[in-house]
């Protein structure tokens, strides 16, 4: 059973030398335990794509204010305490690095639209929302291999849905999907593909998916797409494959916590302008159009990845994609070295190996599923985790037969 909490003070409690102002030595105690716990236990922190190789404190100045994006990035707002300005230059930033052309970012001519989101599974609520608001009698297609939020937000939209066969590696099984599309023809698809897998990093062919589209002569139909991960790895590898609104897609979710870096969850969902246009409502209230799912929405994390974004740059960016392929690479050769059946999909940094023992998981911080675990090479992850953490499956992980 959980511990019994205390009630709250029903008085300031004077602060003790060093306690921060109105707290007791008892409750500064357990801020100061939870801090020791948290920094004790981020070096072993290798199986969750959240990269930790931040510093924010150059805007530790912004938490003076209280912030809200509250309406529509794009519309302004009565509520003058936003940073909706420097929201629209981050989802300008995704938007090119998603495949949109110059021309269709800036100006009359934009064709994008997107906000700041407070993660992958807001901005994959809003592709589905987009897609069943243009198709409401559409089915929505997805793999088994797709993440775990995605069955909860078809269940919360009330949403027909079709769950495909994965291929062993993760990637979706094209004929069980054509199958199922001839079998439901009368009805438009909603194609929920995946650029990265949870559990293996593979990732949904949107090339595949369309020729199947034409040759069953299916031409209404919507494609979002999860790039949760990957959305910040594909545009920086050469020759990778067809994922985003270059190659046809609709919607796209990319987190901004994981690949890029965030204290606070967050991510951003990028459409085409045209299918927002078609649910914004005007709201008197706060003076904005209400096309976003939340109201009142986090005005410092588009801080937060405008920083990061501004200081890496296009380069930087780059050069920490390759960095952690590299070390994924560094990864699998490690493990397989030692008798671990290690391997990843090209351009993917999420490493997978059968499921070690119990005292494996008890040490790392890994993502076990079934018969299978992987790691995730992410910024902030180093070469001195990645060679420790395979000494101690040397160790601890009996040989196999």
């Amino acid at each position: 059973m959980p511990a019994p909490t205390k009630p709250l003070p029903t008085d300031a409690v004077p602060s003790g030398d060093g306690n921060p102002p109105g707290l007791s030595g008892e409750d500064a105690a357990k801020l100061d335990a939870l801090f020791d716990h948290l920094r004790e236990r981020s070096p072993r922190s290798i199986g969750y794509p959240c990269s930790g190789d931040f510093d924010y404190g150059p805007l530790f100045r912004f938490l003076d204010f209280s912030l809200n994006n509250v309406g529509d990035p794009f519309s302004g707002s009565n509520y003058q305490l936003n940073t909706h300005g420097i929201e629209r230059e981050v989802l300008a930033d995704f938007a090119r690095l998603a495949g949109f052309r110059e021309e269709e970012i800036e100006g009359d001519g934009r064709a994008f639209w997107g906000y700041v989101t407070h993660g992958g599974t807001e901005g994959n609520m809003y592709g589905l929302y987009l897609a069943r608001e243009l198709f409401p009698e559409g089915v929505v297609y997805f793999s088994e291999d797709t993440h775990y939020s995605v069955s909860k937000i078809l269940r919360l939209q009330h949403t027909r849905n079709i769950m495909i066969r994965s291929q062993p590696d993760g990637e979706m099984d094209y004929a069980d999907l054509e199958e199922s599309l001839r079998i439901h023809r009368d009805t438009p698809p909603i194609f929920f593909l995946n650029a990265g897998t949870t559990m293996t990093g593979a990732v949904d062919r949107v090339d595949r998916v369309l020729d199947m589209a034409r040759r069953l002569c299916l031409p209404h139909h919507y494609i979002h797409v999860d790039a949760a991960l990957s959305g910040m790895i594909l545009p920086f590898v050469e020759n990778p494959p067809p994922w985003n609104f270059a190659a046809g897609i609709d919607s796209l979710s990319i987190s901004g916590h994981k690949m890029l870096g965030s204290p606070l969850p967050c991510g951003v969902a990028l459409a085409r302008k045209n299918h927002v246009d078609r649910v914004a409502r005007s709201v008197e209230y706060i003076g904005a159009l209400d096309t976003t799912i939340s109201g009142s929405r986090n005005a410092i994390t588009p801080v937060l990845l405008w920083y990061a974004l501004r200081s890496h740059g296009v380069a930087g960016l780059r050069e920490r994609v390759e960095r952690s392929l590299a070390l994924a690479d560094h990864a699998v050769s490690s493990l397989r070295a030692i008798g671990v059946a290690a391997w990843r999909h090209p351009h993917s940094i999420t490493v997978v190996f059968p499921r070690p023992p119990h005292a494996i998981l008890e040490k790392w911080i890994l993502a076990p599923y079934e018969d299978i675990c992987h790691l995730i090479t992410v910024p902030g992850v180093d070469r001195a985790m990645i060679d420790a953490f395979v000494s101690d499956m040397k160790h601890l992980v009996p040989p196999g037969p």
